[in-house]
């Protein structure tokens, strides 16, 4: 599974790294997913993050 984070719906709130550290990043004022593919035991966190993105910019495939 893969995580996008679109960086012109992403406000920069960090809720995402909060809750998956491991998979979110901020660089600057935004998020970036870390990872090319998301390890197989970070999956829930990653959902975890994406869910509570207030403007949905992050999908998970």
């Amino acid at each position: 599974m893969k995580a996008v984070v679109d960086g012109e719906k992403c406000i920069g709130c960090g809720l995402c790294v909060q809750m998956a550290p491991d998979v979110y990043e901020m660089q600057g004022d935004k998020a970036v997913a870390v990872k090319e593919e998301i390890p197989e035991d970070k999956v829930e966190d990653a959902k975890s993050g994406a869910d509570q993105c207030p403007v949905a910019a992050i999908t998970i495939s």
